[in-house]
């Protein structure tokens, strides 16, 4: 028989997504979507560095009750030194099936994407697996986001509508948060739970646009 799972893993989702400023907008939709239906979402910014950074990822994605892994950047970056592709995201998937495998806790893990039929090319091993395809799109996420988790959600739920109009609260917040704590970047630790602490304040009291 399974283990119980630790109270906190019920509702906290591993955000397995790229890094960029391209993907900002899916970044805070993400977030901002996950909140707003109850979750708890975590990613690997959250991690500091060191040799035992992979390991803490396992221990990260083994706490979470679920995950999402967005294959969106599965072409090659050009970036010097060298032209590769991004294999983060695939790599974290990896974990998060075998842990839901071989792991006592239940985990559930979700395909998201920006086309129709890419991963069966670009990840053959997950035929049979279909992708929540959000088109590139913060209205895609939602609906996404409302697709994947419909089974699990209780009692009222958000709407898509009343998610993006949350997004648009969190959005006009970002850069404020950015400058404020001096980051390079949405993408650092400090600037995660900031955005995390003010989207569930949107949440639970939404601002009127």
């Amino acid at each position: 028989m399974r283990a119980k799972p630790p109270e906190r893993s019920r509702k906290s989702v591993f955000l397995n997504i790229p890094y960029d400023d391209k993907f900002r907008r899916l970044y805070l939709a993400y977030i901002v979507g996950l909140i707003n239906l109850g979750l708890d979402p975590h990613a690997t910014i959250e991690i500091p560095g060191g040799k035992n950074r992979l390991d803490k990822i396992l221990s990260l994605v083994g706490s979470c009750r679920y995950s999402i892994h967005d294959l969106s950047r599965v072409e090659l970056d050009r970036n010097p030194p060298f032209a590769t592709p991004r294999f983060n995201m695939p790599f974290e998937l990896g974990l998060a099936v075998a842990s839901a495998k071989l792991a006592a806790a239940p985990h559930d893990w979700f395909v998201f994407e920006t086309q129709h039929r890419r991963v069966s090319k670009s990840l053959s091993d997950l035929s049979g697996t279909d992708a929540n395809v959000h088109h590139g799109t913060v209205e895609g996420v939602m609906r996404e986001l409302c697709n994947a988790f419909v089974r699990q959600s209780q009692n009222e739920r958000a709407s898509v509508a009343e998610m993006l109009s949350s997004y648009r609260a969190v959005s006009r917040l970002a850069g404020e948060i950015q400058r404020r704590t001096r980051a390079r970047s949405l993408f650092e630790a400090s600037v995660f739970r900031l955005i995390y602490s003010v989207a569930k304040r949107v949440a639970a009291f939404p601002i009127s646009n």
